[in-house]
């Protein structure tokens, strides 16, 4: 079925949705003038979907797709691959979601793009370097602080709900405690990636040099043999915060030398009101720095360096509205203050005069972001 796809009117790239025959979804992107090619797979299956008593172990697989594959047994060659060649290449594991995603310089893209895709045909996952990367997620987990301060939020929310629960893995939860319970972490990792990494659960954008047919061939060749095992994606529905859940005050003793104040709102996920954007609309106005401004006030009074706005983690089905303050030493005496002055500004963007021609310019602001991209597009 074809599908429109919307651009900016100076955008000459040229697009195309495919779906292959083992259900994979995949948008192709055409530029004949970059130097650089990129692919990004997004598996629709993230940390709430960690076995009980396995927490992490979605974001262990994550790590351990870069390791090798049967088609190239070498430790690590596609990473290494992609570096020697100009490229990068990164994964995040959410909520719900997995995302791989690379790029390379141009002429050397058909062979990353056949190193990536073996990601998801036939992994290797040995013994060895499976313990290695438990070490690795669990220093991940143990040494970044924000890391730290995300488990903090899960761990205040409902318990029944997945978001309560420990994601990122640590060699507690995926050594130490499934030995004792006589459970083999890599036999439970290979059967998430069997039972889970189905290719009806992918979605694969392709940007590269090449004609739309060309790239469409590509793909074809190199990612028809993923697996289809026609798996239903998990829906997690329900809030992770209630009335008992909120109205929580938390101090954390950073690493660093520093003051930051977090304020954090359970909301309706922006996705679902994509058309209106009111997140944006909202972050545009609480992290304004101009005159008359939250920021603009707090600068003036020598309690804050810097203040941002915005949509955090979401699912479709909940969200969270995140305010980030930086603070002097001063503003952190004066924190409860602070706080109160946010509310006072919230409540006069409530008033109902407060806002069409600032709705316009939000909307300006996302169509001139859309050209800049447009131009700027790697």
């Amino acid at each position: 079925m074809a599908v429109e796809i919307v651009k900016p009117r100076i955008d000459k790239r040229d697009y195309k949705r495919i779906v292959l025959q083992n259900k994979l979804q995949v948008l192709l992107i055409s530029d004949p003038e970059t130097d650089k090619c990129a692919a990004s797979m997004n598996v629709c299956v993230g940390a709430f979907s960690d076995p009980e008593g396995l927490e992490g172990l979605a974001h262990f697989l994550e790590h351990m797709l870069f390791y090798a594959s049967e088609k190239y047994p070498e430790e690590d060659s596609y990473s290494k691959y992609i570096t020697e060649n100009g490229g990068s290449t990164n994964a995040f594991t959410s909520n719900e979601d997995t995302n791989y995603h690379f790029e390379v310089n141009a002429d050397r893209f058909d062979e990353a793009l056949d190193r990536f895709a073996q990601f998801f045909i036939k992994p290797l996952m040995s013994a060895d370097a499976t313990t290695r990367e438990i070490k690795a997620v669990d220093s991940e987990h143990m040494f970044n602080f924000q890391i730290l301060l995300v488990q903090l939020q899960k761990h205040l929310s409902a318990q029944n709900h997945p978001y309560h629960k420990f994601n990122t893995g640590s060699w507690d939860t995926l050594e130490v405690k499934p030995k004792e319970r006589g459970i083999d972490t890599r036999k439970e990792l290979l059967n998430f990636y069997e039972e889970n990494y189905s290719a009806n659960l992918m979605h694969l954008v392709v940007y590269s040099k090449d004609t739309l047919d060309k790239a469409e061939q590509l793909v074809r060749s190199k990612f028809q043999d993923i697996r289809n095992t026609d798996r239903d994606q998990i829906r997690f529905t329900g809030q992770p915060c209630s009335a008992e859940h909120l109205q929580v005050l938390v101090r954390a003793v950073p690493i660093k030398r520093g003051h930051k104040l977090k304020i954090v709102w359970p909301i309706t996920p922006g996705i679902r009101h994509y058309k209106e954007g009111p997140i944006r609309y909202l972050g545009h106005l609480i992290g304004h720095e101009g005159e008359g401004s939250l920021f603009y006030v707090l600068k003036k009074l020598g309690w804050a360096t810097s203040l941002s706005a915005g949509e955090s983690e979401w699912t479709y089905e909940f969200s969270f509205f995140k305010v980030a303050i930086d603070l002097t030493d001063a503003g952190q005496e004066h924190f409860e203050d602070i706080i109160g002055l946010l509310f006072k500004y919230i409540h006069v963007l409530q008033q109902p005069d407060a806002s069409k021609r600032i709705f316009e310019e939000v909307s300006s602001n996302a169509s001139s972001c859309m050209l800049v991209n447009a131009t700027n597009f790697s």
